[in-house]
């Protein structure tokens, strides 16, 4: 079984219709889910670098759509990397994706996340934290609330917690995951920003915006008419990837 699910290509939009676009004055980069990889971000990051330089003068926008942790073996470092650069001046912006969303409830002690937290990697953030190897392993829900509420600096937990769930560029909006259809931008549910898939997956109506989401992973950058998703499984397949817009043009810078 592949881990990954090929999105099945929409018809190209009519001729007429005006392409998205940033404005010509911005240079956008969003990056999709990093879950852990400072390694994959550290050379992602010198690539960007590289490329905006390349291109000439424009404001640089960069973007994360979430899920800087668990999975991955450094997600410390990757969230420590992404606050540097948030607190740097330029124009740096995160969003919280469904991984943040349980890491911040369960290092602020809520129980009730656990289960899920285990299953969705949260072993390799604890280790990343300093959590001893094997030991999450026979730890209680309890012993792990606990230890979070100890060992995590809450000025981690504090800069996650203020993330938004969406943010936007000319025609562009960013999500974590996708956004419910027909539902206005203001209105939208944090639990759809940050953890919906088919019904926004699979809807093929136009949006507002074009979305650009990570969340669901596809093997390559998936663009389709109405969105595109830049979740390319990272943490296990090695290729983060990062979306560039300027005007109406689209790139893609790819690691491994």
């Amino acid at each position: 079984m592949t881990w990954w699910r090929i999105w099945p290509r929409r018809a190209a939009a009519p001729a007429d219709r005006m392409p998205p676009s940033v404005g010509e004055d911005r240079r956008v980069y969003a990056i999709g889910d990093v879950h852990g990889r400072a390694d994959l971000l550290d050379a992602l990051l010198g690539m960007i670098w590289q490329d905006d330089a390349a291109r000439g003068p424009a404001k640089p926008i960069l973007i994360f759509l979430g899920d800087l942790m668990n999975r991955g073996a450094s997600s410390r470092a990757v969230i420590e990397r992404v606050m540097a650069l948030v607190g740097s001046g330029g124009d740096v912006r995160c969003l919280q994706g469904n991984h943040e969303e349980l890491f911040i409830a369960a290092a602020r002690g809520d129980i009730r996340v656990i289960p899920t937290f285990r299953r969705m990697g949260g072993e390799q953030t604890l280790e990343s934290y300093g959590l001893a190897p094997d030991v999450f392993a026979v730890m209680t829900d309890q012993d792990i609330v606990d230890w979070m509420l100890h060992h995590v600096p809450r000025g981690h937990v504090d800069f996650l917690g203020a993330l938004p769930d969406w943010t936007d560029v000319g025609d562009y909006l960013f999500v974590h995951a996708g956004i419910r259809p027909g539902i206005a931008i203001e209105a939208q549910k944090s639990s759809d920003l940050r953890w919906i898939r088919r019904d926004f997956l699979d809807h093929i109506g136009p949006h507002p915006h074009m979305v650009v989401h990570g969340h669901s992973i596809s093997g390559d950058v998936d663009e389709q008419e109405n969105r595109i998703g830049i979740d390319t499984g990272a943490y296990r397949s090695g290729r983060l990837t990062a979306l560039g817009l300027q005007g109406a043009a689209r790139w893609t810078l790819h690691t491994g």
